[in-house]
């Protein structure tokens, strides 16, 4: 009985880890959510009627609906999807230094105090002197330096999915891409909200106009799980002070 926590312990840690001899496996795309907002109806915020039809042109050739030829094809309603392109080129260096210092020196005397120096040096041992009578010295220094620099360069491109359009018109998108090579996962997650207005005419946006950006890019596979620590180690990095 002592050994069930153990072995249900193992048993999850087995679970995270890569398949021997196989590949890792794809996450099935009936569990995404880009799926149940194609599947899934938009529920209405308004359910009042507008109190005029729309107005129609019968006498013009061409309509502007987004089938037609001069219609909008940009994703404005949930289960529409855009093209998302990530081009984050960015780099950063910043040095700072400080120095400081300070120093003093304090110093009285007392050689006259009603002949008590006199008689006090009288008694006082060969070469010891009342002046000064006190005196004081402080010194102190300080030095810091500090450095950071960073330089990142990531180009993707991802179809995502508009899963829900927000009363103020703003668009929630997500997009999920896998790509398996041999024994090792590729994922890439990107999520936020998009001002259709931000779309272009190709039907793409890019990363920097999507608020509450989420961008993940990673992998699982038996590359990833070499790169990581074993879990007693990560255990015991927890646990130790020092």
């Amino acid at each position: 009985m002592r050994l069930t926590p153990l072995l249900l312990l193992l048993a999850a840690a087995a679970c995270n880890r890569a398949p021997v001899g196989r590949p890792p496996a794809f996450t099935p795309p009936e569990q995404s959510g880009e799926r149940r907002a194609m599947l899934a109806p938009p529920a209405p915020y308004m359910t009042e009627l507008p109190s005029h039809p729309p107005q129609l042109a019968p006498a013009s050739l061409w309509t502007g609906d987004r089938g037609s030829l001069l219609g909008d094809r940009r994703a404005m309603q949930q289960g529409d999807i855009l093209t998302v392109v990530i081009e984050i080129d960015d780099s950063a260096a910043i040095s700072n230094a400080s120095d400081r210092s300070r120093s003093g020196s304090e110093s009285m005397a007392v050689p006259n105090l009603f002949g008590l120096p006199q008689r006090a040096a009288r008694r006082l041992p060969d070469g010891a002197t009342l002046d000064p009578g006190v005196g004081l010295n402080s010194a102190s220094t300080f030095s810091g330096d500090g450095s950071v620099r960073r330089d990142e360069q990531l180009e993707l491109r991802i179809a995502a999915t508009v899963t829900q359009v927000l009363p103020n018109g703003v668009l929630a998108i997500e997009g999920q891409q896998e790509v398996r090579v041999n024994f090792e996962l590729r994922e890439l997650i990107v999520t936020g909200y998009v001002n259709p207005a931000d779309i272009s005419r190709l039907n793409q946006i890019t990363y920097d106009k999507i608020a509450s950006a989420r961008i993940s890019y990673g992998g699982r596979g038996q590359i990833s799980d070499a790169q990581q620590p074993r879990y007693g180690q990560q255990v015991v990095d927890s646990v130790l002070p020092f």
